[in-house]
Order: C-alpha cells, then sequence, then structure tokens
C-alpha cells in the first residue's frame, strides 16, 4: 500500500471522506475549542474551595452570569433546565470568536484553505441556529403540549402564513448575524494589517474582541429568548 493511501485525514477544503464532504480546518478549530471548555473547568474544579479563589472564582462568576442571562429571557420558574444549553451556546460562540482573534492560526501552513474560527464558518453558525430551532420546538411541545401549534393561527388565522414564516427567519436570522459579524471583523483586520502592519490593527483587534463577545451574548441572550417565547401561553 502506497503511503498516500494511508492519509486519510489530509487537510483539504472540502474533503471526501466515504461519501461526506467534511472542512477539515473547521473541524480541527473547533476541537480545539472543545479542549479549552472541557480543560478550563476540569482544572479548575480539581481542589474546590468552600470560599472559592482564583480560577474556580471565575468560573462560579462565568455560570452565575450565564444563569442570569437565562433567568432573565425565561423567567424564574422555567430557566433552571435551560442553562447548559444556553451556557454551552454562550462559551463556545464566545471562546470560538476570541480563538480567531488570539490564537495566530494562519501561521499554520495548509495545502488548501486556512485555519479561522469556528464561527467564521457558515456551516457552524447554521448547526448552531439549528439547535436554538430544535431547542425552540421541543420546549414549546414539552410545555404545552399539541396546543402549542395554536400560536400559528393567533391573534387570527388570517396570519398563519407570516407565523410559519417567523419560525423558518429566526434561524436564518441568527446564523447569519453570527457568521457576518464575525467573517466582517476578520476581513477588517486582515486589509489593516496589510496595510499598515504595526500601528492601526493593534486598536481593530482590541475591538474585534469586543465585539466578538458582544455577538456570543446576543446569540445566546435570541436563544434563551426564542426558547423562553416558546413556553409562554400567548405568542
Amino acid at each position: 500500500m502506497q503511503i498516500e493511501q494511508l492519509q486519510i485525514f489530509e487537510i483539504d477544503n472540502p474533503h471526501q471522506v466515504s461519501s461526506v464532504e467534511v472542512h477539515a480546518q473547521v473541524l480541527i478549530t473547533s476541537w480545539v475549542v472543545i479542549a479549552l471548555l472541557i480543560a478550563l473547568p476540569v482544572v479548575a474544579t480539581r481542589n474546590l474551595q468552600t470560599i472559592p479563589t482564583g480560577l474556580q472564582n471565575f468560573i462560579e462568576y462565568v455560570l452565575e452570569f450565564i444563569r442570569d442571562l437565562t433567568r432573565t429571557q425565561m423567567g424564574e420558574e422555567e430557566y433552571r433546565p435551560w442553562v447548559p444549553f444556553i451556557g454551552t451556546m454562550f462559551l463556545s460562540i464566545f471562546v470560538s470568536n476570541w480563538s480567531g482573534a488570539l490564537l495566530p492560526w494562519r501561521v499554520i501552513q495548509l495545502p488548501h484553505g486556512e485555519l479561522a474560527a469556528p464561527t467564521n464558518d457558515i456551516n457552524t453558525t447554521v448547526a448552531l441556529a439549528l439547535l436554538t430551532s430544535v431547542a425552540y420546538f421541543y420546549a414549546g411541545l414539552h410545555k404545552r403540549g399539541f396546543s402549542y401549534f395554536g400560536k400559528y393561527i393567533q391573534p387570527t388565522p388570517v396570519l398563519l402564513p407570516i407565523n410559519i414564516l417567523e419560525d423558518f427567519t429566526k434561524p436564518l436570522s441568527l446564523s447569519f448575524q453570527l457568521f457576518g459579524n464575525i467573517l466582517a471583523d476578520e476581513l477588517v483586520v486582515a486589509v489593516l494589517v496589510s496595510l499598515v502592519p504595526l500601528i492601526v490593527p493593534v486598536p481593530m483587534m482590541l475591538l474585534g474582541l469586543f465585539t466578538s463577545a458582544i455577538q456570543a451574548l446576543i446569540s445566546a441572550t435570541l436563544a434563551a429568548a426564542y426558547i423562553g417565547e416558546s413556553m409562554e401561553g400567548h405568542h
């Protein structure tokens, strides 16, 4: 068997695995993000203290922030089961966005394409938006049963097409607003680095960190708001 035949996971854009096309560079950066999200709480909780300090204090602060965000959008009675989902959504987007701004992905040379933040790929943002849509419908059906579908004819059956269309536009808006903002930010920084490589890009990169955090907050807030809306008794 030739050596070339053993190179199953050669990084390409896209790469054919069996009959499925995958973007290996996106998978690699996503695995890095997942590893960071797993490693940080594991390290922080190895030696739990009654009075938290250091990394444990930081982790508890992040958890409290996510709980407050979820409670604000869903209400005191419904928010607890959804804290893990909203927290995973927020942290994965936040770390993905910051990894694109802080980690020197482009230093790693690839035969095709380049490494970048996972949220810089439309497939990632669409997947996150579809997860939110699945959670949205599950929450409504679990809470209200088949009476959930009554919202489509409220306040009048005339609005049925518009109400159905609304459920299709929600994942579209979630995916494209995140993808578009992250892509635009990286393009602006890349152009400025090529034109003025020393001075101008630094404040723009700092601004990029801020906007990346805001995008994670917006996406998590919208996801929580949509899920909370589906569990309400009215539309």
